[in-house]
């Protein structure tokens, strides 16, 4: 699907956490382990899964949906700067609550590894320096033998930032929280262009509904540094 970026101008402190982000390493030493089917010990593992249907087209519209970003920005993130998901990719996830200028969330990431298969759509990211846990999620879209289509996110993690060791069981609790707004967000996006006339203009449609939502945590003047040396997280 098409590419473009946010309209709104992206603010001095944004650009400076993203390059500090690209020359960055990530601060975990098992990259790219979420391709496998046995997460590494030593982290705190996550795995759930959802139908979507069955058949070619519905894992061709999941998996659009989750290349454009579609997870993330479906669950209220933005995604700075909207850059095509392959290997490499670093971005920042930007989250504000509605309605308040605080917490607002800036969440380093970078794209491990994608696949593109007949039968198998998605990618992984892992955490940068700055962001509260250390780890990988991974978002994959799956066709079976029998051609049921299932959403997958997988993803081990550990506590790093001090302020989130402190309070674990909420962040936790928040992780699993968001996981769940993941699979609703590609149940949600698939059935609405299931019922569209246009499936491939229903699902871009529907990523550009959630850029145009999300835009707005883009542009906020002032971007706060979290406590300690990274900055805010979530």
């Amino acid at each position: 699907m098409p590419f473009s970026p946010a309209t709104a101008r992206p603010t001095s402190a944004l650009e400076r956490r993203l390059s500090a982000a690209r020359a960055a390493a990530p601060g975990y030493r098992e990259v790219g382990a979420t391709r496998d089917a046995r997460l590494p010990d030593g982290y705190t593992h996550l795995r759930r899964r959802v139908h979507l249907g069955h058949g070619p087209q519905v894992l061709a519209r999941a998996g659009r949906f989750v290349l454009g970003w579609g997870c993330q920005l479906g669950t209220g993130f933005a995604v700075y700067p909207y850059v095509p998901v392959e290997p490499g990719a670093t971005v920042l996830l930007r989250l504000a609550l509605p309605g308040t200028r605080w917490p607002r969330l800036v969440i380093p990431c970078r794209v491990v590894w994608t696949v593109e298969e007949p039968d198998r759509i998605g990618f992984a990211y892992g955490t940068l320096p700055g962001h509260p846990e250390c780890g990988e999620e991974a978002f994959v879209v799956s066709m079976d033998a029998s051609g049921e289509v299932w959403f997958e996110v997988s993803a081990f993690a550990r506590l790093a930032a001090w302020y989130a060791r402190l309070g674990r069981p909420v962040a936790v609790l928040c992780q699993y929280l968001a996981i769940e707004r993941y699979l609703s967000a590609v149940v949600e996006a698939v059935g609405e262009a299931a019922t569209g006339a246009a499936t491939g203009a229903a699902v871009e449609a529907a990523v550009e509904a959630a850029v145009q939502a999300t835009g707005e945590a883009i542009t906020e003047a002032a971007v706060p540094e979290a406590p300690g040396n990274g900055p805010a997280a979530g």
